[in-house]
């Protein structure tokens, strides 16, 4: 018999260790590198030919091995494995821009309703608005009413704690606005998550007080993401700023808020004439792979990535500077935030 894994079960390695993701359950197990390579190596090869290619001396150790494999349903035994093709791996999307965030403070004036036009018309699907001060629920609430007939369906709002406004408030907003998908409260005095009565949106209170854009680009254990879309656009595109757009604070089109770069500014520029701008598209196409680092990471096609805050300004290609986890190891470092959201769609 031959073990075959199942299509969106896909094995990654690692310099110390390997993993399977699972794309259709979206989850993932660590393996051995040695396991790795006998999945790759064997692939499609009788059970029993791989035990007499290694003389039989590892005929424990390979049982052991698929046992695990067929226990945790990541493949399953056949005789005819070329009746089963793996997943193409080629990521397609056919608008032009898929995700944007829109930072505000107080000295915020955003042309919110031709935004929101610009965004149809390139075909975006994600939204993050970043709110750094205090702004009052009704005036979010008109932010998002302009939103309601756009093809527009996930929408992330991080809004600054205040006591004028009480959880049930916070709950009415994702009652109005199905498309919230989450709610970060930050600035609050305690780390907590709640839902939302009624619906599905979780409210995510945390203590970090963020004052700007800088609170970005940390890379976590909490913030994988195990799903076919993400990791087949992973292999060829950048996880973070491919199809991103943004405008800061201050109207400025970038990349990423965090970005030193301008394209322009939203008061003089269409956000279609920034992106046909030399440059705009070069981050699109920097990939984990081609990364200091992130291409011996077993994690490196379920990460995100940041390349406004790498270790090496002058090496576009260097590690992202808040990742604190070595995979020459295998351990994380101290600065492993868990409740830092401001990582992008």
């Amino acid at each position: 018999m031959i073990f075959k894994l199942f299509a969106c079960c896909v094995p990654v390695k690692g310099a110390l260790r390997s993993t399977i993701c699972d794309l259709q359950r979206r989850t993932f197990s660590f393996i051995p590198n040695k396991l790795y390579e006998l999945l790759i190596d064997c692939k499609d090869k009788d059970i029993n030919f791989i035990k007499k290619y290694f003389e039989n001396k590892y005929d424990k150790q390979i049982d052991e091995y698929y046992d695990f494999l067929l226990k945790k349903e990541y493949g399953f035994l056949c005789d005819n494995p070329n009746q089963f093709p793996d997943i193409d791996m080629v990521w397609k999307m056919p608008f032009t821009i898929t995700n944007a965030i829109i930072d505000f403070n107080l000295q915020s004036n955003h042309d919110i309703v031709n935004i929101a036009k610009e965004l149809e018309i390139l075909g975006c699907l994600a939204i993050q608005f970043r709110f750094f001060d205090v702004v009052p629920l009704e005036s979010i609430q008109k932010t998002l009413e302009v939103f309601d007939l756009s093809r527009i369906h996930d929408i992330q709002l991080l809004i600054k704690n205040s006591q004028s406004q009480s959880i049930r408030d916070i709950e009415k907003l994702c009652l109005i606005n199905p498309r919230l998908s989450i709610i970060i409260v930050h600035s609050n005095k305690y780390n907590k998550k709640r839902k939302a009565r009624h619906c599905k949106t979780p409210i995510l209170y945390i203590n970090t007080k963020i004052i700007n854009h800088s609170f970005c680009g940390f890379v976590s254990y909490n913030h994988f993401v195990v799903n076919i879309t993400h990791f087949t656009e992973s292999i060829r595109f950048n996880t973070c700023l491919n199809r991103k757009i943004s405008i800061d604070a201050e109207g400025n089109i970038k990349n990423c808020p965090s970005m030193t770069k301008s394209y322009g500014n939203i008061r003089d520029t269409t956000l279609r004439e920034a992106i046909e701008k030399e440059g705009f598209k070069d981050l699109w196409y920097i990939h984990k792979d081609q990364i200091e680092v992130c291409k011996d990471c077993e994690f490196r096609h379920i990460c995100t990535d940041c390349r406004a805050y790498i270790q090496d300004p002058n090496n576009i290609y260097s590690k992202p500077a808040k990742c604190s986890y070595d995979p020459y190891t295998a351990t994380w470092g101290e600065a492993n935030p868990t409740n830092n959201p401001l990582h992008g769609q």
